[in-house]
């Protein structure tokens, strides 16, 4: 019985922590930064644009969609906020 248990338990770790690996390795691919050629590009895949941070307010007035929150892909495409609100290609 004991045996059993214990056979329960190793196979239910191997199974945990290969499952968890494959799904490590998807929000790796998931999360890969990419720097877009213009805002329309950027549009098609985040329709509010990129913000810096979420405390960062829009100064360019009023939007119609809420920008998508990442550091890592502002900076990869800082270039495309014309009026320096910390917020690329918002609308």
């Amino acid at each position: 019985m004991k045996r059993f248990f214990a056979f329960l338990l190793a196979f239910g770790l191997v199974l945990g922590f290969s499952y968890g690996s494959s799904s490590q390795n998807l929000a790796e691919a998931k999360s890969k930064i990419v720097t877009f050629k213009n805002c329309k590009a950027m549009n098609k895949v985040y329709k509010g644009g990129v913000a810096r941070s979420s405390k960062v307010k829009n100064k360019g007035g009023k939007t119609h969609y809420k920008p998508f929150v990442s550091k890592a892909l502002y900076d990869a495409n800082k270039s495309r906020d014309r009026d320096k609100d910390l917020i690329a290609c918002e609308r």
